[in-house]
């Protein structure tokens, strides 16, 4: 499924607030969005938030003969994934142009920088090394996946824990978390990415693009560097040619956004050792915002419970309530007495009931007679309804009911 193309009446707003020097969500030029990294209940899971772009990244590792030509270093392997629940333009199964280059950059970012110290990832030299895996899973597209997916790395990087092993002779035991602690990697640098997009030819540039700004871009340039200022590598697409001043400008930009980054990283990883160590928790689910439907959870409303008794008391003494009165079984009533407010006449008697219910002679009752029947009952009900109380009332209806089944039934 192909993306929604972009209108000619959003290109031409796009690039006009790009030579205003104004953007959609109220940042500067020089300005990232928001980032949050989280990380999970296991060592090596990472979330990076980045705005409204969202990447999970997971690190493993197993032990793997080594490489004929490096048979004393272990293997760093990334994997990047764009699935279409990060964004429809993506297919399933599919190897698009869009994750080659992502693939690469990262892989150049990663590994050809020599971050990560692979000798000490050698077990026997020749036969058993740690195979380093690097799972990058997209969760939300909305522009710079090359920055956070750099940054959900390295911080996956630096908070994974292998195993320790153990060498007697030929034989290699692998010690699980509980019988030894895990050993971290050897980190030597962190490498980050920093997208710079240009606009109008090169006149114009903007560091963290979303996605609707890089639709309508001209080209991007990728410096991945660390807090050292070192450059580890450098990416150009989109067919636009750069002057030398433009890429030192970048370089510098790129040097202090790096720096806020690795120490946002590094923050992040401090507060996440002092939690496990503390035994408070940790993980996803804890870094939930409250007050949501994902969370589960609401604060306590306080109630004041000191002085309810004294405001009962209060209430009985400036309103006291009789004590109800038994009119008949199953009924009761509460108020002023026993006086009825319903204007009947309580000591009026019931009529007599004076119909012969025993005769077995047949009666065959015609419609005009049947009519006269139900009129005489609907009559006889509203009369009832103002002679007699409720249950006078409830008890003349049934047996009135009772005979005129009867006279029914004795008709058919």
């Amino acid at each position: 499924m192909r993306d929604t193309p972009l209108s000619n009446c959003e290109r031409r707003f796009l690039l006009k607030a790009v030579e205003e020097k104004k953007r959609l969500d109220g940042r500067q030029t020089y300005d990232y969005r928001n980032i949050k990294i989280t990380f999970g209940t296991d060592y090596g899971c990472c979330i990076v938030e980045l705005g409204r772009t969202r990447v999970l990244c997971q690190v493993s590792c197993e032990l793997v003969p080594p490489k004929d030509s490096r048979p004393t270093e272990g293997i760093m392997f990334f994997n990047l994934e764009l699935s279409p629940m990060a964004s429809p333009a993506f297919e399933p199964n599919r190897q698009s142009e869009l994750l080659v280059m992502l693939n690469r950059q990262l892989e150049r970012c990663l590994r050809n920088s020599k971050c990560i110290d692979t000798e000490s990832l050698c077990v026997v030299s020749g036969e058993k090394v740690w195979q380093i895996r690097v799972d990058v899973h997209v969760l939300n597209h909305d522009g710079n996946l090359m920055d956070a997916a750099s940054i959900a790395a390295i911080s996956a990087l630096s908070h994974f824990r292998r195993p320790d092993v153990a060498i007697q002779g030929r034989d290699i035991t692998v010690f699980s978390p509980e019988e030894r602690d895990p050993i971290p990697l050897s980190i030597y640098h962190m490498p980050i990415c920093v997208s710079f997009a240009f606009f109008l030819q090169g006149s114009y540039l903007l560091v963290d693009p979303c996605e609707r700004e890089e639709r309508v871009k001209d080209g991007l340039l990728v410096i991945a560097m660390n807090k050292h200022r070192e450059i580890c590598s450098i990416q150009s697409s989109g067919g636009i040619m750069l002057l030398k001043d433009q890429v030192l400008r970048c370089s510098k930009i790129a040097s202090v956004k790096v720096s806020e980054i690795t120490e946002l990283i590094n923050k992040a990883l401090e507060n996440d050792r002092k939690i496990r160590k503390e035994g408070g928790k940790f993980g996803f689910a804890e870094s939930m915002p409250k007050e949501r439907i994902t969370a589960l959870k609401r604060d306590e409303a306080p109630v004041e419970m000191t002085d309810v008794q004294e405001t009962a008391n209060e209430i009985n003494i400036l309103r006291s309530v009789s004590s109800p009165v038994l009119v008949a079984m199953g009924t009761a009533q509460v108020g002023e007495g026993i006086v009825n407010s319903w204007g009947l006449d309580e000591d009026e008697e019931d009529e007599p009931q004076t119909e012969d219910t025993k005769t077995d002679e047949v009666m065959v009752i015609s419609d005009s007679e049947e009519e006269e029947v139900s009129l005489n009952l609907s009559s006889y009900l509203k009369v009832k309804l103002q002679n007699t109380n409720i249950l006078q009332l409830i008890q003349c209806y049934t047996t009135k009911y009772n005979l005129f089944l009867k006279e029914i039934n004795k008709a058919f």
